[in-house]
């Protein structure tokens, strides 16, 4: 499937990303996952680490259907989901608690040029490989971390999901492991929200804590913590071979000027 150019405006002929068309194939289907059943457990621990209140002004960057965001407008959080699917942003819309979740179709890759959002949220939250997870080509993974650090204020903090190559070496056995990109390649099957089958090809981005850590350097963001993460059990165990995910918390450096 192509990977197209980085662009806020979708094309009609082809998609900008290969996860388009399988977002417009899912539709609904998606949360029917059972990987999306751990919302509250996740916007519980996400509240927590990143300090969250009612009035504070959170960015969820590949917001998919709008689970978490609509989960953080129910406590009174004011959240703009961002995602390349426009499937995936008209659901999120049209299931919205409140006007505290509002959302757009935007590129994650194209963040930095997106000075509408620059230095504008107290937190940033990337999950379940959304967004930043599924950029395979170079330098796309620091070109969205980069642009997430211009969407925070000086001291805010971005929570982000990132599959652990470590387990995907071990366990992922129907899946091929790149080790020279670090990207784990699977066909598998997926249904859409009236059952239709389609095969497809999934590209994921794997990390290690050492190379997050080594992005978030690059991009001028300060690490909190860096730890193990499963979907519905987020919590402060530290790194293991054996758990799927690290979630990393980072901190934008007070001092630095908005969107710089």
């Amino acid at each position: 499937m192509p990977r197209g150019d980085p662009r806020v405006s979708g094309s009609e002929s082809e998609p900008d990303h290969w996860f388009e068309p399988l977002a417009d194939h899912l539709g609904a289907a998606y949360l029917r996952y059972s990987f999306t059943y751990g919302t509250r457990q996740e916007v519980d621990h996400l509240v927590e680490v990143l300090g969250l209140g009612p009035g504070s002004r959170v960015l969820d960057v590949g917001c998919g259907p709008g689970r978490h965001a609509h989960e953080l407008a129910r406590r009174d959080v004011a959240v703009h989901g961002i995602d390349i699917s426009t499937r995936f942003v008209d659901l999120a819309r049209a299931q919205a608690p409140s006007t505290l979740a509002t959302f757009e179709r935007l590129d994650a890759r194209a963040l930095g040029a997106a000075t509408h959002l620059h230095g504008r949220f107290d937190a940033v939250i990337c999950l379940c490989q959304g967004a930043f997870g599924l950029q395979t080509g170079p330098g796309e993974d620091e070109a969205v971390l980069a642009g997430i650090r211009a969407c925070l204020v000086p001291g805010g903090r971005v929570a982000l999901s990132a599959f652990n190559a470590y387990f995907s070496v071990r366990h992922h056995g129907d899946a091929h492991f790149d080790a020279d990109s670090g990207t784990s390649q699977e066909r598998t099957e997926i249904r859409s929200e009236t059952g239709e089958v389609a095969s497809v090809d999934l590209w994921t981005g794997c990390y290690t804590p050492r190379e997050l850590r080594l992005l978030c350097r690059v991009v001028e963001l300060d690490v909190v913590s860096i730890t193990a993460a499963e979907p519905g059990a987020y919590g402060s165990d530290p790194p293991e071979v054996d758990r799927a995910e690290f979630l990393l918390v980072a901190e934008r450096r007070n001092g630095d000027p908005p969107g710089g």
